[in-house]
């Protein structure tokens, strides 16, 4: 009960932060997209998930496919017709990036869920935020991953197809600017 009403306070002033703002932050570089997946429905995966085959996996529904499309369209509308687009594994993640249409799509295993394997959470939080901070940002960054993932990181509890926009702190670490409703 304490965590939900810490995020309920949290997200108000994170979201009210100027959408053109954050659209400039992506354009100039100086920021990283977190994108939750588009939808999908359910939670979790199913017992027989297997990585790396779709059938075994909770997977897009065609509001989720029309949804990413669309979500890479408010891309195109801000500026950003290409980016350097990462995924998680999970086809949901997967074929939300490609949808996007901002360019190659390249796996990046640290996006990964690990809503069924809990025990790696803070090993793989601190694996993604290293390779945020280290990485050179020469250009818009999205990264397509899950809710727990993004959670975990910022804090934010982002619904399907939320950006939550972050960028390095200067202090080491990562900063929340904000959050973009991307439809």
């Amino acid at each position: 009960m304490v965590m939900a009403l810490a995020v309920l306070v949290i997200l108000p002033g994170i979201s009210a932060a100027d959408d053109a703002e954050l659209w400039n932050a992506l354009r100039s570089g100086e920021s990283v997209a977190l994108l939750r997946h588009a939808l999908a429905p359910g939670s979790g995966d199913p017992p027989e998930f297997t990585l790396g085959d779709c059938s075994t996996q909770r997977n897009l529904s065609d509001d989720g496919r029309a949804q990413a499309e669309r979500i890479g369209e408010r891309f195109r509308a801000n500026g950003i017709r290409l980016a350097q687009v990462y995924s998680s594994q999970w086809c949901r993640c997967r074929e939300t990036a490609r949808l996007l249409g901002l360019g190659a799509v390249q796996e990046l295993p640290a996006l990964n869920s690990f809503y069924q394997r809990y025990e790696r959470r803070e090993r793989q939080t601190r694996e993604l935020e290293a390779w945020i901070v280290n990485r050179n940002l020469d250009g818009p960054r999205v990264l397509v991953t899950h809710q727990v993932n993004i959670s975990a990181l910022t804090d934010v509890y982002p619904a399907e197809g939320t950006l939550v926009v972050i960028r390095r702190s200067e202090v080491g670490g990562i900063t929340v600017m904000g959050t973009i409703n991307a439809e």
